[in-house]
């Protein structure tokens, strides 16, 4: 089979799975031949080794696993984080929190901050980047994100800058914080997700709650008691009037939130 004949057939494989059939086509086929997707213009008549293993990779595709875990990396920011099953795959929307928390850093010169919920280490590893007088404890309570983590935190040198320590939220976390950042689980148990998601990516990673914003109302709670500053989290669209609410009751100095890029409310920001 040529490149050309591999695309119609992997196009038509993924026509119901993928919004973007012939695009992911594209993408699996350069992985698998370890080129860039321009080649597959100039190489269409090229046959394609190991065509049963690039087969493969389409039909686990075909059953909506996510692209990233089928190739081991995804995209984020302004640098490629190793993923695997067991671990949140990094979105785009977060790159918003970064934003956010990172003008934080620098307005107040912080310099010690914790993570809860590392995952693959998206958030720590761009903050650690951005700023390296920074110091960061990441935490999360399973082992698989801390051990991938673990491993991108070492591919870009940040062993010094940061500390993973399995937690729940912050109880294992005893020195002294400025600042908590947060893409926790804020999804209501009974929400419908797409299948490459429910069927997927951890599921302790993503439910927040009978509601959804439970997990999201601890930390808050446990930043307070702690007399930590200040506390940035993702949260979900529909979220801002019961944490506004819950803020109210609880008191805090001020919260703000914001939107992402879609308009959409996606995150807030507490100063206590």
């Amino acid at each position: 089979m040529t490149v050309k004949q591999a695309l119609v057939w992997a196009k038509e494989e993924l026509k119901v799975a993928c919004e973007r059939p012939q695009f992911e086509a594209e993408l699996l086929l350069a992985w698998h031949l370890g080129q860039e997707r321009s080649y597959l213009i100039t190489h269409e008549a090229d046959r394609v080794d190991n065509l049963e293993i690039f087969q493969q990779l389409i039909q686990r595709r075909a059953k909506h696993e996510p692209y990233e875990y089928i190739v081991g990396s995804a995209s984020f920011y302004d640098i490629h984080l190793d993923v695997e099953a067991g671990v949140l795959i990094p979105r785009p929307e977060t790159e918003m929190l970064i934003d956010v928390t990172a003008g934080i850093i620098q307005k107040e010169h912080i310099t010690r901050i914790a993570e809860i919920g590392v995952g693959s280490g998206a958030i720590s590893i761009v903050l650690a980047r951005k700023f390296p007088q920074l110091h960061i404890i990441a935490t999360d309570i399973c082992e698989a994100p801390l051990r991938v983590a673990g491993k991108n935190i070492g591919t870009f040198g940040l062993e010094r800058q940061i500390t993973l320590r399995k937690s729940n939220l912050i109880d294992e976390v005893l020195e002294p914080l400025e600042l908590v950042v947060s893409n926790p689980p804020y999804i209501a148990e009974d929400f419908v997700l797409a299948s490459n998601v429910a069927d997927y990516e951890p599921k302790e990673a993503l439910f927040g709650g009978r509601v959804g914003d439970e997990l999201l109302k601890q930390i808050i709670l446990d930043v307070k008691q702690r007399g930590i500053r200040f506390l940035a989290c993702e949260m979900g669209y529909d979220q801002k009037e019961p944490l506004q609410d819950f803020v109210n009751q609880i008191g805090v100095k001020y919260i703000n939130f914001f939107k992402d890029l879609a308009g959409l409310d996606r995150g807030f920001v507490i100063e206590f």
